[in-house]
């Protein structure tokens, strides 16, 4: 009987000591936190965390976010700003300069020994390059023969062609261009009183050719002419002219033009020589009208 009493009473201490320990070793475990709520402790998207690197989030986006962009810095819409009067100033100065030299394309009246370019749109073979007008002013053309083009504006040309070559081709598409006029020419442009290309038709200097173009504008400088010289080599010289020195007796800047020469008057219509120079179709027209002197 004292056996069962003992056994049983060792039985309870045991018991007793198990959950002692089991509650001991469950307080000196990490307690789990529980999850936040919405905007408490998560914060927004890109906003910056304790110990975090704040940035841009632009990669991913959830059901009801768009992805922003990337910040583009402060100077970037300032070399935008930048980059449109560039632009706008070109796009001033083309304005009033082009306009003279397609007027001369439009209007020139074609010679002997001037050199044209007869294309017809998607027919290679019936298109031509370095017609060389003969002295008689008639030049031979395929299908149609003799075309009669001597004081002819290149547009009265390719309407006689499309007339003609209509007998043949169905609805032809014309084009006649003017490579190269052999009277020679120069130009006086910027601001003057009559700028626009000119026909050589005597020597004359730097000085006469600005006369002859009414003067100088009272926006003009004076100081900052400059002739534009087509060098053999395709390249293109810049002679600085200081139209007040000559004024003034000083007769060094005062040379003679050469055919081709265009001489340019800064000030409201040409602000700076550079941006002229970019303007390859206007360089580039000085060898058509280079012919001999």
């Amino acid at each position: 009987m004292c056996k069962k009493i003992l056994t049983a009473m060792f039985g309870i201490i045991l018991i007793n000591a198990s959950a002692a320990w089991a509650q001991t070793s469950a307080s000196g475990e990490t307690k789990t936190q529980p999850s936040p709520s919405v905007g408490q402790g998560q914060g927004k998207v890109g906003e910056a965390q304790p110990g975090v690197e704040a940035k841009e989030r632009t990669d991913v986006a959830g059901p009801n976010e768009k992805v922003r962009p990337r910040l583009v810095g402060q100077g970037e819409p300032e070399r935008d700003d930048l980059g449109k009067f560039r632009r706008e100033s070109q796009s001033e100065e083309e304005a009033a300069i082009l306009p003279y030299y397609n007027n001369f394309l439009r209007t020139y009246r074609l010679g002997p020994e001037d050199v044209i370019s007869v294309t017809v749109f998607g027919l290679d073979r019936y298109s031509r390059a370095g017609i060389v007008i003969p002295p008689n002013g008639v030049i031979s053309y395929p299908l149609i023969g003799g075309v009669f083009v001597v004081g002819k504006t290149v547009d009265e040309v390719a309407a006689e062609i499309t007339k003609r070559l209509d007998e043949y081709i169905i609805d032809p598409k014309v084009t006649v261009s003017l490579e190269r006029a052999m009277s020679a020419r120069y130009a006086v442009l910027g601001d003057v009183a009559q700028p626009g290309v000119k026909v050589m038709t005597h020597r004359l200097t730097v000085y006469e050719a600005l006369t002859e173009a009414g003067g100088v504008l009272r926006t003009g400088d004076k100081s900052k002419v400059t002739v534009l010289r087509r060098q053999p080599d395709g390249s293109m010289q810049m002679i600085p002219v200081d139209v007040a020195k000559i004024e003034k007796g000083k007769t060094a800047d005062n040379f003679y033009l050469a055919p081709g020469d265009q001489v340019l008057v800064p000030g409201n219509k040409i602000k700076t020589l550079e941006r002229v120079l970019t303007y390859v179709p206007i360089i580039g027209f000085a060898r058509i009208f280079m012919g001999g002197w």
